[in-house]
């Protein structure tokens, strides 16, 4: 099977997560997907594949060679996004992209266009892999996944190219944050892996946002309007004056590189009672505390002006930056690098404007940092891959391989 007719089933299988579900995986749709590529990787005649009650499958590349080598790992995951609808993912193939708009959904007028999305431009000549319109595509992390099996299969069919052992992980709900919480690092067995699960061509990332959720809870007291005066206490004005508070800059849509954010992500309620969330973001672990801090002055300042117990500020705590989980193995960098250059690809090593499995795996003493799987514009419906990208990112598993083999 062709590395393109392996993604184009992969996504056929709707796997959304479900931060509200309480269980792992978070969704059942997502073990189905999982049942599959453990039948996939037994019939490819990969070893030691184990796929346990809470979703995470691991199989084996045996090594073929006696030379001691230090046993490496490639992970994905196999959820999609809860942001966009997975199911019914109908693909398709624009040939050659001549650098116009792509209609995605005639019927509703939904267009690819390089006047939203300049980066197409980048990919004009090459064949791409677009959505209906109507769901994301999935090649996040699906992309990743066939990279890591194509990889494999291209290895068993080459024994010339001689490896140590390589283990392959898949993981559900990475999606929601969980992706690593339950992964079994000490079965997994690895000196270290990477995460297939980049963007554009080329992306190496070892450092990513340190991450914290939050929730703001404003109690109000209703009183009827006519006769309010120095009563009334509207929770929804008082959860506009904290949102205010915040710096006005400092959120996505105005941000880039390693500068941080505060990304306002839900507001409902009532005048009785209102619920702010919020996620928190920064490259810089003390920029990174110091926002913590300022959302909880914040609400001191609110309970002083309104009353004690007006304003609830809940902090919970995401991941950490993995880079100073990287820094003391930086051949593994290097190794990459070198793989990348080998596959004819320019490495580019950014920051995550976001996580990663590899940050908090990283931080679970599997040193994890993340290639690029090759897919861009995640988690929507203007989603798009581009094939050659799909098979610059296998060409780079296998140069990994190879390179690790050679050397040790």
């Amino acid at each position: 099977m062709d590395i393109v007719e392996r993604f184009l089933k992969y996504v056929s299988f709707d796997t959304q997560s479900d931060e509200n579900s309480g269980v792992t995986p978070s969704t059942p749709k997502q073990m189905v997907f999982a049942q599959y590529l453990k039948e996939e990787l037994q019939s490819l005649g990969l070893e030691e594949i184990t796929l346990d009650e809470n979703g995470y499958l691991f199989a084996t590349l045996p090594a073929n060679t006696d030379k001691p080598l230090p046993v490496i790992g490639f992970i994905a995951h196999m959820d999609t996004s809860p942001d966009m609808s997975g199911e019914h993912v109908t693909p398709r193939i624009v040939s050659q992209y001549d650098g116009e708009d792509i209609v995605l959904c005639p019927e509703e007028q939904i267009v690819l266009s390089p006047k939203q999305f300049p980066e197409l431009l980048d990919h004009r000549g090459e064949d791409l892999i677009v959505t209906n319109g109507k769901t994301l595509l999935g090649a996040d992390d699906k992309a990743g996944i066939a990279e890591i099996v194509s990889a494999m299969v291209w290895l068993k069919e080459h024994p010339e190219v001689k490896h140590g052992k390589v283990r392959i992980g898949f993981n559900p709900d990475e999606e929601i944050g969980l992706g690593a919480h339950k992964f079994n690092v000490e079965q997994f067995g690895c000196q270290w892996a990477y995460t297939m699960d980049g963007g554009e061509l080329g992306e190496l990332e070892f450092e990513n946002f340190n991450a914290a959720a939050a929730v703001v809870l404003v109690k109000g007291r209703n009183v009827h309007p006519g006769y309010a005066k120095n009563k009334m206490i509207n929770s929804l004005r008082v959860a506009n004056e904290y949102v205010a508070a915040l710096p006005a800059e400092q959120v996505p849509e105005r941000t880039e590189g390693y500068e941080g954010f505060f990304h306002l992500i839900g507001m409902e309620g009532t005048v009785e009672e209102t619920k702010v969330s919020y996620i928190i973001r920064d490259h810089d672990l003390g920029l990174f505390e110091s926002r913590k801090q300022l959302m909880q002055d914040v609400a001191a300042l609110l309970n002083r002006k309104y009353g004690e117990g007006t304003v609830t500020l809940q902090l919970k705590h995401q991941y950490y930056n993995m880079r100073k989980q990287i820094e003391p193995v930086m051949h593994v960098i290097d190794i990459a690098k070198e793989a990348m250059l080998a596959a004819g690809v320019e490495p580019k090593v950014k920051p995550i404007r976001g996580g990663t499995d590899g940050a908090q795996l990283s931080f679970k003493g599997l040193p994890c940092p993340n290639i690029f799987a090759g897919g861009l514009n995640f988690h929507g419906r203007y989603e798009f891959l581009p094939i050659p990208n799909l098979r610059k990112a296998m060409q780079t598993v296998v140069e990994i391989v190879r390179i690790v083999g050679e050397r040790g």
